[in-house]
C-alpha cells in the first residue's frame, strides 16, 4: 500500500527535510559549478537529488562527460530510500553520481584519519532543519564533536544544520565556494553567534540573499542563501534582498551588490535587514545619545506559579473561599492588555479588582492552617494542580514564590512594540512580563520619564533588532534582549522630560485610547528632534526602519499561521 501524502510529510517534518524549490536549486549550482567542468560538487545531505540534478546540468553544460559525472558529483543522505530514488532519477538522466546512505557526521573531515570524500570545490544543499528538542541524544553529540573539530563550539540549543554547515566546510578547498540554503535564523539567534564568526572568519566574500516572501510549501521557516568563496576573512557581506526564487534570475551576485554591509563583531545581524543609511542613523544615534535599558535597571522576570488559573485569584474567588489579604499579595492580573497608560495606578487595581480580574496571588504562610484555605487547596487537588511540574518540584507546593513590587513593569510580548509601565500601585506581578527594578544610580525622572520616551521610533527599531519574532508576529524580547534596548542617555532623558511635563495628561489620554501613533510622533519630535538633534529625514528614515520590520514580522506571523 503507498504511503499517504499526509504520512510523506509529517516523516520528513521530523527529519528536518523540505525540498528545495528548483529555481533556488538551479541558481545555487550555477553558483557552484561556474562553468567549471572539472568541479567537485558535494551535497552533504542530498535526499532526493534536487541540487545533484541541477549541478549535473550544469556540469554537462560547462563540457563534463555525462557519463563521469560520479567523479563530480556525491551525495550523502542518511535516508536509503532517498538515495535509491536519487541514484534511479540521476541515471535516467543520463549523469551519474557517487551516493553514500550514511550520516554525515560519521565521514570524517579530508584532514582526518578514514575519510571517504576527496576535497570539494563546492559545497551545494539545503540542510535539514531539526530543532534542538528533537536533535537530541547520539546524534547531537556526533554534530557537535564535527563542529568543533572546526574550532566552532556550539551550545546545546544549536539546531542541526548550524554543525552541519561547518562540517561540511571541511571538505571544501581553501578557495572553493559555498551555495546554501539556511534558516534567516541564523542572523538573529543566539546559538548561532559562532556560526556568524566563523563566516566572516573562513571566507573571503559572503552574499546573504534574503527572500521576502516564504519559499517553501510545507515549513513556516523563513530562508536566506548563503553564498560565499575563498579563505581569509571579510569585513564585510553583500546583502541581497529579493521577493522570491523568480528573481534570482534577475540577480547579478558580481555586479554592484544592492548594498554592502559591516555586521557586528558579536551579537544578532537582525540590522543587516535595514538599509546602509538606516544602519548607519541607528548606530551613531545610538553611540552618541542612547544608553542600553540594563543601565537604568535590573530586568526581572516574574513569579513563575506553575498553574496561574489557580494561583493568581479574582475578588470573588477571595471572598466564596474565606481568603485573607495575609494569605496573598496584591499582583497585576496576568497578561497584560489592562496595561494602556504610562502608569499602573492603585486605581486601575482596584478597578480591576472590582471588574473581576485575578488581583490577588495566593501566598499563605507556611505554617497556615486555615479551614479557608485548606477548602481552596481541596480545590486544587482536585483540579490536578499539585501534578503541574512546578508544584512537584516546590515544597510546599502551594506557595509560589512572589516578587516583590518593581519599579516598573516591561510588556516583553507584543505585536507593536515592547512597553515600559510605571508600577505607582506597588504590587507584585507574574511571568506574563518583566519588572524593571531602577537602580540606585538612575536619575530620579526615570520612573515617570521612560515609559513615556520610550515610546520613540529609535527605541521601537531597537526593540525590533533585538526582539525575537514568534507565531502570528509576536515580538518577544528576553531579558537580555530587553537590557540591550536603545533608551534615551540621562541628559537626554532629563531634557526631554521637561519639556513634555505639561503635555504628560494629554499624552496619557492618547496612550490610553489607543493614539499610540500620535503619541511616538510627539516623542520623536521632542526627543530625537530638540534633546537629539536629528533631522527631519533622519527621524522619517528611523520611523521607516520600524515600519518595515514591524511590517515583516508581522507578514510573516501571518504566513505561519496561515500554513497552521
Amino acid at each position: 500500500m503507498p504511503v499517504a501524502a499526509s504520512d510523506r510529510l509529517s516523516a520528513r517534518k521530523a527529519r528536518g527535510a523540505f525540498f528545495t524549490p528548483p529555481a533556488i536549486a538551479d541558481y545555487l549550482a550555477s553558483w557552484a559549478v561556474d562553468e567549471d567542468p572539472d568541479a567537485r560538487i558535494l551535497d552533504p545531505t542530498c535526499g532526493e537529488s534536487v541540487f545533484l540534478h541541477a549541478a549535473a546540468r550544469e556540469l554537462n553544460a560547462a563540457g563534463a562527460d555525462a557519463g563521469h559525472l560520479d567523479e563530480r558529483i556525491f551525495g550523502v543522505d542518511t535516508e536509503a530510500e532517498s538515495v535509491a530514488r536519487s541514484e534511479k532519477a540521476l541515471a535516467s538522466s543520463g549523469y551519474g553520481a557517487t551516493l553514500m546512505v550514511n550520516d554525515f557526521f560519521e565521514i570524517p573531515a579530508p584532514n582526518q584519519i578514514g575519510c571517504t570524500l576527496p576535497e570539494m570545490d563546492a559545497i551545494i544543499g539545503n540542510p535539514p532543519y531539526i530543532r534542538y528538542q528533537e536533535h537530541a541524544g547520539a546524534a547531537r553529540r556526533r554534530s557537535r564533536a564535527a563542529a568543533l573539530a572546526q574550532g566552532v563550539r556550539l551550545s546545546g540549543l544549536a539546531s542541526s544544520w548550524a554543525a552541519l554547515l561547518v562540517h561540511a566546510c571541511s571538505f571544501l578547498k581553501k578557495e572553493g565556494r559555498l551555495a546554501m540554503v539556511l534558516p534567516a535564523e541564523l542572523l538573529t539567534v543566539g546559538y548561532a553567534e559562532p556560526v556568524r564568526k566563523w563566516l566572516r572568519q573562513r571566507f573571503a566574500a559572503v552574499h546573504l540573499v534574503m527572500f521576502e516572501r516564504l519559499q517553501f510549501e510545507d515549513a513556516s521557516e523563513r530562508v536566506l542563501l548563503v553564498i560565499a568563496r575563498g579563505s581569509g576573512g571579510c569585513n564585510a557581506f553583500s546583502l541581497l534582498p529579493v521577493e522570491d526564487a523568480a528573481d534570482l534570475r534577475s540577480l547579478r551576485l558580481f555586479g554592484p551588490a544592492h548594498f554592502s554591509v559591516a555586521p557586528a563583531d558579536a551579537g544578532k545581524w537582525s540590522d543587516l535587514l535595514l538599509s546602509t543609511e538606516q544602519r548607519q542613523i541607528f548606530k551613531r544615534v545610538r553611540d552618541d545619545h542612547c544608553t542600553d535599558l540594563g543601565e537604568y535597571g535590573s530586568i526581572e522576570l516574574g513569579s513563575v506559579t506553575g498553574a496561574n488559573s489557580f494561583f493568581a485569584v479574582s475578588e470573588e474567588t477571595r471572598r466564596a473561599y474565606g481568603l485573607t489579604p495575609k494569605q496573598l499579595v496584591r499582583i497585576s492580573p496576568p497578561g497584560t492588555r489592562h496595561l494602556k497608560g504610562l502608569s499602573f495606578t492603585g486605581g486601575d487595581w482596584n478597578a480591576l479588582r472590582d471588574a473581576g480580574e485575578a488581583v490577588w496571588l495566593l501566598r499563605p504562610p507556611e505554617n497556615d492552617r486555615t479551614a479557608s484555605l485548606r477548602s481552596y487547596l481541596d480545590k486544587g487537588q482536585v483540579d490536578g494542580v499539585p501534578d503541574a511540574y512546578k508544584c512537584r518540584i516546590r515544597e510546599p507546593w502551594w506557595r509560589p514564590p512572589a516578587v516583590s513590587p518593581p519599579d516598573l513593569f516591561f510588556t516583553y510580548m507584543s505585536h507593536r512594540f515592547p512597553r515600559l509601565v510605571r508600577n505607582s500601585a506597588r504590587v507584585s506581578f507574574l511571568n506574563s512580563m518583566h519588572g524593571l527594578r531602577l537602580r540606585s544610580k538612575a536619575p530620579k525622572e526615570a520612573a515617570s520619564a521612560l515609559p513615556l520616551l520610550c515610546l520613540n521610533s529609535m527605541t521601537m527599531l531597537g526593540a525590533e533588532i533585538f526582539g525575537r519574532s514568534y507565531g502570528g508576529g509576536v515580538l518577544k524580547m528576553e531579558p537580555t534582549e530587553a537590557a540591550e534596548l536603545p533608551v534615551p542617555a540621562p541628559k537626554a532623558l532629563r531634557a526631554a522630560a521637561a519639556s513634555l511635563k505639561q503635555h504628560r495628561g494629554e499624552l496619557e489620554k492618547q496612550l490610553r485610547s489607543g493614539s499610540w501613533g500620535a503619541v511616538v510622533e510627539r516623542v520623536d519630535e521632542v526627543l530625537l528632534g530638540d534633546a537629539f538633534g536629528l533631522s527631519g529625514t533622519e527621524m522619517r528614515s528611523l520611523r521607516s526602519a520600524v515600519t518595515a520590520l514591524r511590517a515583516r514580522r508581522m507578514r510573516r506571523g501571518a504566513q505561519i499561521e496561515g500554513k497552521g
